[in-house]
C-alpha cells in the first residue's frame, strides 16, 4: 500500500484537502464561479456596445426631428450667426427639451449658427461635417470640444429641398458610463444568485458522491482499483461481473478460461448479454441467477464447474466459477475403486471357502475331485477375461469390462457382452470412451441392482471409423417425456454421496460425445429397461 501514500503526501504539502468529495467540491465550486465571472464579461461586452448605439441612436433621433422643423432652416437662410438668433433659441430649447448635451446647427460653411457656449457660435465645427452636408445621415462616438459624446448628424433642408446645413445632436458619453455602471450591480446580484444556486447545487452533488464512494480520496480509489485488477486476473477462481439488465461487466481471465472463451474476451466480453456469450444452457441459467443454489454444479465444454452468485447492490450480481473436473474424475475413480474392493472382499471370503472346501477334499483324499474342483474355479474367471480381451482389444476398455464384471457378479447383477461386440485395438480417445463407458455401467447396475431379473448388456462395435456403444439394464427405464431432461446437469433419481454431487454422469456422457462429432440418446431396451446409445464418427483410425 506505500504507493498510494505519495499522492496524500503530495495533498498535504500543497494544503488540498484528501478526501474526493472535498476535491470535487472545490473543483465545482472553482467550476460555478469561473462560469458566473465569465457570463458577466460576456454580457458587459455587448450591453456596452448595446447602450453605445441606443446613445448614437437617440442622438440621431433628435437631430431629425430638429432638422424636420423648417423654422430652423429658414433662419439659417435669413439670419446672421448671433446668440440671440433664432435659430440659436430653436437648438437650446430643442436640447433642453430633450436632454441633449448640445444641438448645433451649421450653415453650408461649417460655421455654427448655433451652440450651447454661446462664445462659440459663428466659428467653424471641430469634427468634419462633410458627409451630414453631402445628405448623409451619421451615427458616431467622437472627441469634440464638450468632450466625447454620442453624435447623430443629418443634414438640414430648406422647403425646396436644397441642402443649406447640417444638425449635430450629441448626448453626453458619461451618461451612457453611468447607465452601464449602474447595471453592473443588478447583474452582479444575479449572478451572485446563480453562484449561490450553483454553489448549493455542489454541495448536494458532492455528498451525495461522498456516500456513493464512501468518502475515500481520490488516490485511495485509484489504489483499490489497480488492487481490484491484480487481484481479479490473477486469482485462480473465475469471477464474471453482471450488470442489472443481464450484460457482463467484467470477466477476469480464469473465468474465460474456465468457459471455454477465446484469451482475449475479457474485454470482447463487456456489455454484452450473457446468452451471447455462453449460449442458452444451464450455465447461462446459473449465471444469471434463474436457477438458484449454493455450489449449483454445471458443465461447460468439457469441465464440471461450481457456480455461486452474489446479487449487487445495483441489481446486478457477482458470480464465481470453480472447476471441479478433476474432483469429480476422482470421485468416479473413488467409486469405482470402493466397488473393487467389496468386489475384491467379497472374493477374498469366497476364496477362503473355496480353500478350505479344497483342504477338505485333500485331507480326505478325494484327490481327483479336489483337481476338478480347481479346474472349474479357474476356468470360470478365465473364461469371464478371455471373453472381454477376445470381443473388447482395446486394453483400457477391456480391462474396465473386467473390473465392472466382478463388482456386478458381486452385487448380483449379470454383465455380458452383446453378441455383436467387436471392437478392435484402434481407438483415438480411448480415455474418453472409458469414461463414458464407465458412467453407462455404473448407471445401469444402479438401475437393475432392484429388478426381479437383473441384468446389464453392453454392446461396443465398430462401424468403418463410427465406434457404437450401447448399454442395456433390465431396470424400470427412462419415461419417453423425460429421455432429454436426464442429460440435464443435475437431475437425478438417486442420493448424492458423500464426497460429490448426483446428476453429472450423463450430462458428462452427452458432452463428451458432441464433443467428438457424436451424439449420446437414451431409449428403451428390447425387453423393457433402458438403453442407452452413443455414436463417435472418427473414432477409429
Amino acid at each position: 500500500m506505500l504507493p498510494m501514500r505519495f499522492p496524500l503526501m503530495s495533498a498535504r504539502r500543497l494544503g488540498l484537502p484528501r478526501r474526493a468529495v472535498s476535491q470535487i467540491l472545490l473543483t465545482q465550486l472553482a467550476i460555478a464561479a469561473g462560469v458566473a465571472v465569465l457570463a458577466t464579461g460576456l454580457f458587459l461586452a455587448p450591453l456596452s456596445a448595446q447602450l453605445d448605439d441606443q446613445a448614437m441612436r437617440r442622438a440621431l433621433a433628435i437631430a431629425q426631428s430638429a432638422a424636420a422643423d423648417p423654422a430652423l432652416a429658414a433662419g439659417v437662410l435669413s439670419s446672421e450667426p448671433s446668440a440671440d438668433s433664432p435659430v440659436q433659441s430653436s437648438a437650446e430649447r430643442i436640447r433642453r427639451a430633450t436632454g441633449a448635451e448640445y444641438v448645433v446647427v451649421l450653415d453650408l460653411d461649417g460655421i455654427r449658427r448655433s451652440h450651447p457656449s454661446a462664445d462659440r457660435i459663428g466659428l467653424p465645427v471641430s469634427t468634419d461635417p462633410s458627409d451630414a452636408l453631402a445628405g448623409r445621415e451619421v451615427m458616431e462616438i467622437d472627441e469634440g470640444t464638450l468632450g466625447r459624446s454620442a453624435r447623430g448628424k443629418v443634414p438640414l433642408l430648406a422647403a425646396d429641398g436644397e441642402i443649406v446645413g447640417a444638425v449635430s445632436v450629441g448626448i453626453a458619453y458619461d451618461s451612457v458610463r453611468d447607465r452601464l455602471l449602474g447595471a453592473i450591480p443588478g447583474l452582479l446580484a444575479y449572478a451572485g444568485g446563480a453562484l449561490a444556486a450553483g454553489a448549493l447545487a455542489a454541495y448536494l452533488l458532492s455528498r451525495r458522491i461522498q456516500r456513493q464512494t464512501r468518502d475515500l480520496a481520490f488516490s485511495d480509489i485509484a489504489g483499490l482499483l489497480a488492487e481490484r485488477e491484480a487481484m481479479l486476473h490473477s486469482i485462480r477462481e473465475g469471477v464474471i461481473a453482471l450488470a442489472p439488465d443481464g450484460r457482463i461487466r467484467l470477466v477476469n481471465d480464469e473465468a474465460a478460461r474456465l468457459l471455454g472463451l477465446a484469451p482475449d474476451a475479457t474485454d470482447d466480453c463487456a456489455g454484452r448479454p450473457l446468452e451471447d456469450v455462453l449460449g442458452a444452457g444451464r450455465t447461462a441459467d446459473v449465471l444469471s441467477g434463474r436457477v438458484t443454489g449454493r455450489d449449483l454444479l454445471t458443465v461447460q465444454g468439457p469441465r464440471v464447474l461450481v457456480a455461486n452468485r452474489m446479487p449487487t447492490e445495483d441489481g446486478g450480481a457477482v458470480a464465481t466459477l470453480r472447476d471441479r473436473t478433476e474432483l469429480e474424475h476422482l470421485g468416479r475413480e473413488l467409486d469405482s475403486t470402493r466397488g473393487l474392493i467389496d468386489a475384491l472382499r467379497a472374493q477374498d471370503h469366497e476364496h477362503a471357502n473355496r480353500l478350505h472346501t479344497l483342504l477338505g477334499l485333500l485331507e480326505l483324499g478325494l484327490h481327483e475331485e479336489a483337481v476338478e474342483f480347481v479346474t472349474e474355479v479357474a476356468g470360470v474367471h478365465r473364461t469371464t477375461a478371455e471373453q472381454v480381451t477376445e470381443k473388447v482389444q482395446d486394453p483400457l476398455l477391456a480391462s474396465l469390462l473386467v473390473g465392472k464384471a466382478a463388482v456386478a457378479a458381486e452385487r448380483g447383477v449379470p454383465l455380458r457382452l452383446a453378441g455383436s461386440t467387436l471392437l478392435p485395438d484402434r481407438l483415438v480417445d480411448p480415455g474418453g470412451l472409458v469414461t463414458i463407458l464407465g458412467n453407462l455401467v455404473d448407471n445401469a447396475l444402479d438401475a437393475a441392482a432392484g429388478s426381479t431379473a437383473p441384468l446389464v448388456e453392453v454392446e461396443l462395435r465398430a462401424e468403418g471409423r463410427t465406434a457404437v456403444l450401447r448399454v442395456r439394464d433390465s431396470g424400470p427405464g427412462v419415461p419417453a417425456g423425460r429421455r432429454e431432461e436426464i442429460f440435464t446437469e443435475g437431475w437425478s433419481t438417486k442420493q448424492p454421496k458423500a464426497h460429490r454431487e448426483r446428476g453429472l454422469g450423463l450430462a458428462l456422457v452427452r458432452r463428451l460425445a458432441e464433443r467428438q462429432g457424436g451424439s449420446a440418446r437414451a431409449g428403451e431396451a428390447a425387453d423393457g429397461g433402458a438403453e442407452f446409445s452413443v455414436v463417435l464418427p472418427e473414432a477409429l483410425r
